[in-house]
């Protein structure tokens, strides 16, 4: 199954994770059959939403039955790339691009951080959990050759709209913003923002409202 034959609208998009890993706990804990209801109990996601985003995916379950757990958690690996290998580089390589570097769970996700970039010259010739740490002006030089499509930006707000530009005049045809700077490029590009200071502010919204 390919991703790119299959239009999915990006909010059941955002929920299939949420579906892998409840099936991939069951899996792991011998369950052969789960229901769109027990899976909606577990999540707190409407039953009737789940058959619909699994649907998309030609992933039906049986009646009465439900989904067989192991075909679930296949296709829905396949569908979301997880387990292919997607090289990236992490622009940015303070308290934040560290640890992602040194997160695990991304390269169980299919996401590969093969070298980090950063001005700092106490960090550059370095590695982090056997990660290189080049200059942020090799990237041009170095990209090709590292296979990375795929670049990760942690670095200050004030030096995003520069690293970003960097990245794409170097090759590299996905951008995952951390940063709170809203990046505008080639519509080739994919860009993902991941704004923390965003969620933060949505959280704090509602605990001040209840």
């Amino acid at each position: 199954m390919e991703n790119t034959e299959i239009y999915v609208p990006e909010p059941a998009i955002g929920r299939l994770p949420w579906y892998l890993a409840c099936v991939s706990r069951l899996r792991a804990q011998g369950v052969e059959y789960v229901s769109s209801t027990a899976i909606s109990q577990e999540l707190n996601v409407d039953a009737s939403q789940i058959a619909k985003d699994l649907s998309y995916l030609n992933i039906k379950g049986k009646t009465r039955i439900g989904y067989e757990v192991a075909q679930l958690e296949r296709g829905l690996l396949d569908f979301l790339g997880f387990h292919r290998d997607h090289k990236a580089v992490m622009m940015g390589v303070g308290s934040l691009g560290a640890a992602l570097i040194a997160d695990s769970g991304l390269s169980r996700y299919g996401l590969n951080i093969v070298a980090g970039f950063d001005v700092d010259p106490a960090l550059v010739g370095t590695e982090i959990d056997g990660t290189p740490i080049y200059d942020l002006a090799e990237l041009p030089a170095r990209r090709e050759a590292l296979g990375a499509e795929i670049a990760v930006i942690a670095v200050p707000v004030e030096s995003a709209a520069e690293v970003a530009e960097l990245c794409v005049n170097s090759g590299i045809k996905a951008l995952w913003n951390f940063t709170p700077f809203h990046i505008r490029t080639s519509p080739d590009i994919t860009i993902q923002n991941t704004s923390i200071y965003a969620h933060l502010a949505v959280m704090y919204n509602r605990m001040k409202s209840k």
